[in-house]
């Protein structure tokens, strides 16, 4: 059974004290008697002083007085020498497990993130090390996603430049004519870098809570269904059908452009991940508080592991290939949308090959 920390710290004070008394008591038991007889001896064994008469009740009570300061001060010196051994021996060993938390720190300030502090018997320090634990594994993963993040933008880039590079040579090298197929080419590809300036911009924008928001009053289900009225032709090609069960008003305060962001991004990732014949479902409620517009789809679903890991940057379930020509921060920047309004972008999924389910939540905000 672990000891909690105030009661560690209670009985360790309480033992210092008792520890500094007991010293105390017993070298002042042990040693006034013997500084009194010594006292005494100085006298005759009649009580005499040696050259003079009998000893005063004065004389006595002197040097009664004087043994018994004497083993004081002698007790008092050796229970605080006690006390401080003992209070140095349980500070060292409430001191360890926070020296350990201290240099696990200073590892990871220096980019070690893989250190473990181990847990003290103590719940309050076993917590603290805890948090120090997953500190360290949080920025690791960070720092894996940045990484991952620099290789995927390089990866991104490198495409369209490469097709540009190749053009502009073969231009110069008059092995291309400047035909309007040509450069329309071109222009493709310098729309896809436009398009991942837009989304990284977006992205630090998301994360960073700077998104610059115009709120008014708006229906969350009128604002979805435009954004499947929008999209309605491409789920037709797709072969797929599109079910809006939207008829409800949800009043919320939000920004018309950026809600109907989200709800694009929601529905094109459904279309993209269900299969010809499927079905995606667009749902607008009011439920406890909250306006919600919830995209469910019949396509490859989510594994548990995934289902928070999709909102990263860049991340990519395992096992599906990339079905779109996106940057991947789509999720990302869709909740940082959510959250920028007070809300949330939620998933769910009873597994792979199952469907998935996203869901917009807002705060409802009632017309006056």
């Amino acid at each position: 059974m672990r000891t909690r920390l105030p009661l560690r710290l209670f009985v360790s004070h309480t033992a210092v004290a008792v520890v500094g008394a007991l010293v105390a008591y017993l070298t002042v038991r042990l040693l006034a008697p013997a500084l009194f007889d010594q006292r005494m001896g100085m006298m005759n064994g009649n009580g005499h002083m040696p050259g003079t008469g009998p000893a005063t009740g004065a004389q006595v009570h002197d040097a009664f007085r004087t043994a018994l300061d004497t083993a004081l001060l002698v007790g008092v010196l050796a229970g605080v020498a006690a006390a401080g051994v003992l209070a140095a021996l349980a500070t060292r060993r409430l001191l360890r497990p926070l020296n350990a938390v201290r240099t696990a720190t200073r590892q990871i300030a220096a980019g070690r993130y893989d250190v473990d502090v181990p847990l003290p018997s103590e719940p309050e320090l076993a917590a603290l090390a805890t948090d120090v634990n997953t500190l360290g594994h949080t920025l690791a993963e960070t720092e894996t996603r940045r990484t991952r993040l620099l290789g995927d933008v390089a990866h991104e880039m490198r495409t369209p430049l490469t097709a540009l590079d190749g053009y502009v040579e073969g231009l110069i090298d008059g092995v291309f004519t400047a035909s309007p197929d040509t450069l329309a080419s071109l222009s493709e590809e310098l729309r896809r870098l436009h398009r991942l300036a837009d989304d990284l911009s977006g992205l630090s924008r998301a994360e960073e809570q700077r998104l610059d928001l115009h709120l008014v009053d708006a229906d969350l289900a009128e604002l979805a269904r435009r954004a499947a009225a929008r999209l309605a032709p491409q789920f037709d090609d797709a072969r797929l059908t599109l079910v809006v069960d939207a008829d409800t008003v949800v009043p919320v305060r939000a920004d018309p452009d950026r809600i109907a962001q989200v709800l694009t991004n929601l529905l094109g990732n459904a279309l993209l991940a269900t299969p010809a014949g499927g079905t995606v479902t667009l749902t607008a409620r009011c439920s406890g508080g909250r306006g919600e517009v919830a995209v469910t789809d019949t396509g490859v679903g989510l594994a548990a592991e995934d289902i928070e890991r999709v909102f990263e940057r860049f991340y990519r379930a395992p096992g599906q290939s990339r079905r779109s020509a996106g940057s991947g921060v789509g999720l990302t920047i869709a909740r940082g949308i959510a959250r920028g309004h007070g809300g949330e972008v939620t998933a769910s999924s009873p597994g792979r090959g199952r469907g998935a389910s996203f869901t917009l939540a807002l705060p409802l905000h009632p017309r006056s």
